[in-house]
């Protein structure tokens, strides 16, 4: 995707990537955001909760994690950092482990993305993981809906200025 590029900066108060996500105004509910601070101060990561209306939970969690993040780190068989968001925001303490992954191609504009499902121990949610082109991995985890490959043609570049802490 060469729409999406680092950004430098002397010193981060934010990401120096690009976070892909769903623009917060596309969204029927609300829409929290969350850093992955290293301890040098940088952001190793980015994920996006998009919650429902009337208090119904979580619904999806978006995570942008560039090369080098302990985040991206999981042994064979673990879930997901993202997953792992999912289930902490649901107050879901079941055990849930990857039990399959599936390589499948998808189109993103023009951009061809080779999408990996992950078939987990919990049947109730849904997660793909793509690399983009600046090696930032985003796995997408949905809770009780399937995800399906009209949601990669909602997925653009945020402003930086959204995830800026002051």
């Amino acid at each position: 995707m060469s729409f999406l590029r680092r950004r430098s900066s002397a010193t981060p108060a934010g990401p120096d990537f690009d976070v892909l996500a769903m623009d917060p105004g596309d969204w029927p509910g609300n829409l929290g955001a969350g850093l992955l601070p290293a301890p040098d101060g940088s952001c190793q990561g980015v994920f996006l909760r998009y919650d429902l209306f009337g208090g119904r939970g979580p619904a999806m969690i978006i995570g942008n994690l560039p090369e080098g993040s302990s985040a991206r780190e999981v042994a064979e068989g673990e879930i997901p950092f993202e997953v792992g968001q999912l289930l902490l925001a649901l107050e879901n303490d079941e055990e849930v482990t990857v039990v399959d992954t599936e390589d499948i191609p998808v189109m993103q504009g023009d951009n061809l993305l080779i999408v990996r499902r992950l078939k987990l121990s919990e049947s109730r949610i849904s997660c793909v993981q793509f690399d983009r082109s600046d090696n930032v991995l985003v796995t997408i985890a949905a809770w009780d809906r399937p995800i399906t490959d009209d949601l990669y043609a909602l997925l653009k570049p945020l402003p930086p200025e959204l995830f800026q802490q002051a």
